[in-house]
């Protein structure tokens, strides 16, 4: 090589070291320029017509805005703390790379509230994904979609486009690396990162940013500024309006099309776009929706087999030889009944009841065992098979690995801010904050204490009910039984029919009340236990809760099913409650009519309610919300004062929700015995829920941040736990509170017909009593001429030696229903465990899947990391090569200098 070469060469090294240096300075320089330039002063105002009202950019039109806060002017004591507050906040975020556009108070319409954009860089966003361990595609998957179902055909018309369904491809994914950044298929910068990602990271920053040192400790987080009004709103911004596409340079409008193809209730019919749910609102919104789709679709086979059961009692009904020889004048008719309270009321005839024993043999009839049966197997088969789909699930949305992420990561900023104490995690083995036990302890005393009391108080609400009951039953009665009724088939309002619907819609009314200050009772006492997690606190939010709206909304069908009408005695020897109220008795039918009614008022009185409230609430409030925003309607209603004008979803907006499904889930379970039609109810209103969570989030709601979820958490325990007392619920339902039983025993052990084997039965249900031994304070006000009424009961007549005691008929009957309870409840659990044990959690063909992207995700990092190498190898070779060079031709031009 000449020198003419070698001095080009030497020179080329120079401008090229200079170059970097250079560049290094003006980075840090332009860096530090910059962030004076915010800190001295805000960007101009923008002008109304260089802008659009949907604009989802910065006013330069190129960086997207990925959060907004929204504060006011506060003309308190406190307004210069507040505003020193935000000032060292904004500050810190610009520290840690956003950018931020603040937009004054005279460019909002209400001219009152400042709006501060964010922007996350994509330095920022690198670096955060790679904190939070995001997973991106590295790949494009060859693993075909497990699409295709048996009569995929037939299901034609439920389907969605393909385009909607999967709005992107397949690809294998890796976790998020900046020194990688090669390996990911990154087309355009600003597309990489799917919104719902960039809320979240931007999201996560404001929870840590700190604000200042308040009384010796850091603050920080975007909630505590939130608690204290310091900012009014912070949420990420909607993709555009929901009734139109966007229109460049706005990206893909993925509101309208979830609006369009979901939120729609035209498509009450269509499956649910699950992937174009999770890339917008994020795993843990879609995993709620995939839930409540699977348990709607197996909720349909419920309602299918439970109409049947109902169609068959009605068809039967007129072929009851009960409520045949109930209804029948010369059975029924002269049957003369004891009276229902004491002094007031009357004898009556047992054919009065007519319409209330066929109404009750729709509910109480031969299908009544095989539902109760079929319902146990049924919720086997439906949490088995969930646990198949949930595994799916995580396959498909990357969730495999997510638990050891929520464990290392998702630490609630409020634990931080309240651990004094530092360990090193047996996993990380890093120091993180810690809250010794001791500290705990006080409000885990406290909040059992609050949770046993508000139970005790609900409790003391049911009886409450019992005793309103109980004391509006002889006035009832007193109006109801006369001497007609001694002559005369009476309507259907008996005086229990009566009571019962009164009471139940009293007893709906209470637990509406209770919930309401329940709900906020709970909220801050598990926020005073300080959980480490966010898991952790929904967890421990989930319990509280469970289990006050356990006792809150099935305690009156648990009194109903197991107590009313047990201890109620005999004629002359009644139990009383606190020795004032006669204990309440059951139609001469059994309670399942009642229990029936109560389950049906609770269930579809919680649902309609909870439906209008979903929907009417946020749409009247948004709009007297945007009425008393356009104040200056020449101002721009820009497209962040639209998002804030909406309805806030909250961080237990999605817990209410699984609430409210989960406790359906035990009226469909728990009682279904009692009412077959409950899970055809379920269905229908769960249908119209799909779509009024979907309407809510996509038109009513601020866009909640995204975050993720591998599973329904412990709501999944709860639905085990409801499913295994279900069984016993239902056999107890069957022997206890149905008529069932001891039709069957007198069937197979006293009929003495063999033609008509329940002729006499009800003859032989009910007990006599000689009217003389009344005592004078229950005996009827008015005399008659009969010497005995009768009961419903298995009881020694007045002329045996042991009489009023129990016959060798009632412990007959209870030894029936005991073998029942057993036999029901081992057959029931035996196929649910033999089911459990067939059915797979994971299917096979996702094991394979997870197996087959392991080994493609692991060998394109070698073949990625192996070829970095051999090209690191290569330039430093070359540029060893070059340096030699460089050398010898210096010491070379040296020598030929001297």
């Amino acid at each position: 090589m000449g020198d003419p070469d070698v001095l080009e060469m030497v020179q080329e090294e120079e401008r090229r070291a200079g170059s970097e240096e250079r560049f290094f300075e003006v980075s840090e320089q332009d860096l530090s320029s910059r962030e004076s330039s915010f800190l001295i002063s805000e960007e101009p105002r923008f002008k109304k017509d260089e802008q659009s009202k949907d604009s989802i950019f910065f006013r330069d039109g190129i960086r997207q805005i990925d959060f907004v806060l929204s504060y006011v002017d506060d003309i308190k004591k406190e307004a210069e703390l507040k505003a020193e507050r935000r000032k060292e906040f904004e500050q810190n975020l610009r520290k840690t790379g956003l950018e931020l556009e603040i937009e004054d108070k005279m460019n909002s319409e209400d001219g009152k509230t400042y709006f501060v954009k964010i922007h996350a860089p994509w330095e920022v966003l690198v670096t955060y994904a790679e904190v939070l361990g995001i997973k991106m595609p590295i790949k494009e998957s060859d693993i075909p979609r497990a699409d295709k179902i048996p009569f995929s055909c037939m299901l034609g018309p439920l389907k969605l486009p393909r385009n909607v369904k999967h709005p992107h491809a397949e690809y294998f994914t890796a976790q998020f690396t900046r020194h990688r950044q090669e390996l990911f298929l990154i087309e355009d910068e600003s597309s990489f990162f799917p919104s719902s990602s960039r809320n979240r990271i931007v999201y996560y920053i404001l929870s840590r940013c700190p604000f200042g040192i308040e009384d010796g400790k850091k603050r920080f987080g975007i909630e505590r500024l939130l608690n204290s009004h310091t900012y009014s709103s912070a949420f990420p911004l909607h993709d555009g309006q929901y009734w139109k596409p966007s229109e460049p340079p706005n990206p893909v409008n993925e509101r309208y099309t979830l609006c369009q193809n979901w939120a729609r209730f035209s498509y009450f019919y269509k499956e649910q776009p699950f992937n174009l749910i999770r890339d917008y609102y994020g795993e843990k919104i879609g995993i709620y929706f995939v839930f409540l789709g699977f348990y709607t679709e197996m909720l349909f086979f419920a309602a299918i087999v439970g109409l049947a059961c109902f169609i068959y009692g009605l068809l039967s009904m007129h072929d009851n030889s009960s409520s045949t020889e109930i209804c029948d004048p010369e059975i029924g008719g002269q049957i003369i009944m004891c009276p229902l309270c004491d002094v007031m009321c009357d004898y009556w005839r047992l054919n009065s009841t007519c319409l209330a024993s066929k109404f009750s043999h729709l509910f109480d009839n031969e299908s009544t065992v095989f539902f109760a049966i079929f319902m146990g197997i049924w919720v086997t088969l439906f949490l088995e098979f969930w646990k198949q789909r949930q595994a799916r699930l995580e396959y498909e949305w990357d969730l495999v690995d997510f638990e050891e992420e929520q464990q290392q990561l998702q630490l609630r900023p409020e634990f931080e801010a309240m651990c004094t104490h530092r360990k090193i995690n047996a996993v990380t083995k890093e120091m993180e904050p810690y809250l010794p036990l001791c500290s705990r302890i006080p409000w885990y005393f406290l909040s059992g204490a609050t949770v046993t009391l508000w139970m005790s108080l609900v409790i003391a609400c049911m009886v409450a009910v019992i005793v309103y009951r109980l004391s509006v039953f002889a006035t009832f009665a007193s109006f109801m039984e006369s001497e007609a009724s001694l002559k005369h088939v009476r309507s259907f309002l008996t005086p229990q029919i009566t009571t019962s619907l009164t009471g139940s819609c009293l007893n709906f009314i209470v637990i509406l009340i209770l919930n309401f200050f329940y709900e906020r009772i709970s909220a801050w006492i598990t926020k005073m236990e300080i959980p480490r997690t966010h898991q952790e606190y929904e967890s421990s939010l989930t319990l509280k809760m469970f289990l006050f709206q356990f006792v809150n909304f099935y305690s009156s069908c648990f009194y109903v099913a197991f107590f009313k009408g047990k201890f109620v005695g005999y004629p002359g020897k009644y139990t009383y409650l606190f020795n004032v109220w006669r204990s309440e008795e059951c139609d001469p039918g059994g309670c399942l009519v009642e229990l029936t009614t109560q389950l049906t008022i609770i269930m579809t009185g919680k649902q309609v309610f909870g439906n209008i409230k979903e929907a009417i609430y946020p749409f009247v409030l948004n709009w007297w919300r945007r009425r008393k925003a356009r104040t200056n309607s020449e101002k721009l209603y820009s497209r962040w004062e639209q998002d804030h004008d909406l309805e806030t979803f909250g961080s237990l907006g999605l817990f209410y929700e699984y609430l409210e499904t989960v406790i359906q889930f035990g009226f469909v379970t728990l009682f279904v015995a009692s009412f077959p039609l409950a899970p055809l109810l379920a269905l229908l209103n769960n249908i119209i829920e799909i779509r009024v969570d979907a309407w809510k989030l996509t038109t009513q709601y601020r866009r909640p941040v995204a975050a993720k979820a591998h599973s329904i958490g412990v709501w999944q325990d709860i639905l085990y736990g409801m499913a295994v007392l279900s069984v016993a619920t239902n056999a107890f339902i069957v022997a206890f509170t149905s008529d069932m039983i001891p039709r069957l025993v007198y069937y197979y052990a006293y009929s003495k017909n063999a033609i008509q084997p329940m002729k006499g039965y009800v003859n032989n249900s009910l007990s006599i009593f000689l009217i003389a031994d009344f005592p004078n304070h229950t005996v009827p006000s008015e005399k008659r001429d009969f010497t005995t009424c009768r009961y419903r009961d298995y009881r020694n007549p007045p002329d045996h030696e042991d009489k009023y005691f129990h016959s060798m008929q009632y412990w007959h009957v209870l030894a029936a229903k005991m073998t029942f309870i057993i036999i029901m409840e081992h057959v029931v659990f035996l196929m649910k465990f033999l089911l459990a044990w067939m059915i797979p959690d994971v299917p096979k063909d996702v094991v394979e899947r997870i197996k087959r992207e392991k080994l493609m995700t692991v060998k394109i990092l070698h073949d990625f990391e192996l070829n970095k190498l051999k090209e690191n190898l290569r330039m430093n070779s070359s540029d060893f090569a070059k340096h030699l060079i460089i050398q010898e031709n210096k010491v070379h031009l040296a020598k030929s200098a001297t």
